[in-house]
């Protein structure tokens, strides 16, 4: 796999704003799919869940509207195919090329389009979380596609330091969705992150795992963890949730798209003071319950800002396409820490801070997928 790290310019750093881009923020979108404009007109796809989703889609879609702000000449639809399978994401794509001038595919089941793309050179693609791949399953580069994968172990590894240096019960966990790359990722990140904080800072926090949710990758590995099966299923990430919070964990990351929000609704009927870390945006505006706010902080992906910087060169005609890997040295991932956003320490947003910079410079390399490091040996592990 071709690998090139693209330099970003973004008016954030690590956690800090997002807040307008977070998942309490509902998509304003009264207008942006009803006018016909001068500018791009510009399609999100996106499978299983829509643009309202409190997490990864809405993320990418406020980025949209972020640039639509700035360009009201141009124009955006939200286009949901809720069944989740490759070939019908695929497909949604093909269905609707034409119309417009730029598609946003968000999710590795859009991966596919690599065809529908060479065969449409004169529309631009904007691909998140996934590469394009032809019709033999091979990943390529091509000219119109701009496909953006992220670092999600390095995000998950702040939140494995949140939920470690802030737990009463020394018990935590992390939910997934489905075994994905990007969705391990996180998990293995989140575990490192805990193994960074127990040896250094002498936590003794256990990660619960449960077996019967254990995950199972795109090679077949097991891989551990708590994967509810779907990323559009809040009432089995509920379930998940309140087993969890049954064996006394006491803050749960969760990165399992829609069936998030069972979990999140778990932990608001927890009789014990509970937490979730959000995943991909700022999520503590979904945090409220009643007086409370049961969001600790959230692990994020710089998903918008990168969104609508893609759009801007496509309407000023400097694009480039090609595979990107984001990531902390470009401010692609972070974690939220503004202490109106979140419930973190001043003493634990210096600790994680502390680990941030290592992450950047590459002296912390957490655990991914595919890298061949494990969440208990890792690059970084005995770092100071």
């Amino acid at each position: 796999m071709k690998k090139r790290i693209i330099s970003v310019f973004l008016s954030i750093v690590m956690a800090a704003a997002l807040t307008g881009c977070g998942g309490g923020a509902k998509p304003a979108n009264d207008n942006v799919n009803k006018t016909e404009g001068t500018g791009l007109k510009i399609a999100i796809v996106t499978s299983p869940t829509g643009v309202d989703d409190g997490s990864f889609h809405q993320e990418n879609y406020n980025g949209i509207l972020s640039f639509i702000d700035a360009h009201p000449g141009s124009t955006v639809t939200p286009v949901q195919e809720k069944s989740g399978a490759i070939d019908a994401a695929v497909k949604a794509v093909g269905d609707i090329v034409v119309d417009y001038d730029v598609m946003v595919c968000d999710g590795y089941q859009f991966a596919g389009i690599g065809e529908i793309a060479a065969d449409n050179p004169d529309k631009k693609f904007i691909l998140v979380d996934t590469f394009p791949s032809d019709a033999d399953g091979k990943e390529v580069e091509l000219d119109n596609v701009y496909a953006m994968t992220f670092k999600e172990q390095e995000a998950g590894f702040l939140a494995g330091m949140a939920a470690a240096l802030s737990t009463v019960t020394k018990k935590v966990a992390v939910v997934n969705g489905i075994a994905v790359s990007s969705n391990v990722n996180y998990q293995y990140g989140f575990m490192c992150g805990v193994n960074y904080a127990n040896k250094h800072y002498g936590t003794d926090v256990e990660i619960v795992e449960l077996a019967s949710y254990a995950g199972t990758d795109m090679t077949g590995a097991n891989v551990g963890g708590n994967y509810v099966g779907s990323f559009g299923d809040p009432a089995n990430g509920k379930v998940v949730g309140d087993a969890l919070i049954k064996e006394g964990c006491d803050i749960i990351f969760v990165a399992a798209g829609g069936s998030g929000t069972g979990v999140l609704t778990a932990i608001k009927e927890s009789s014990a003071k509970d937490y979730m870390i959000g995943c991909d945006t700022d999520q503590y505006d979904d945090g409220v319950n009643g007086n409370d706010n049961v969001i600790l902080t959230s692990a994020l992906k710089v998903m918008g800002v990168n969104d609508k910087r893609v759009l801007e060169t496509i309407s000023d005609g400097s694009f480039k396409g090609g595979n990107y890997i984001l990531g902390a040295d470009t401010d692609s991932v972070g974690y939220v820490s503004d202490s109106s956003r979140c419930q973190l320490s001043a003493d634990t947003i210096e600790k994680i801070n502390k680990a941030y910079e290592l992450i950047k410079n590459g002296t912390i390399v957490p655990a991914d997928n595919f890298n061949g490091m494990t969440p208990d040996n890792f690059t970084g592990l005995d770092a100071e």
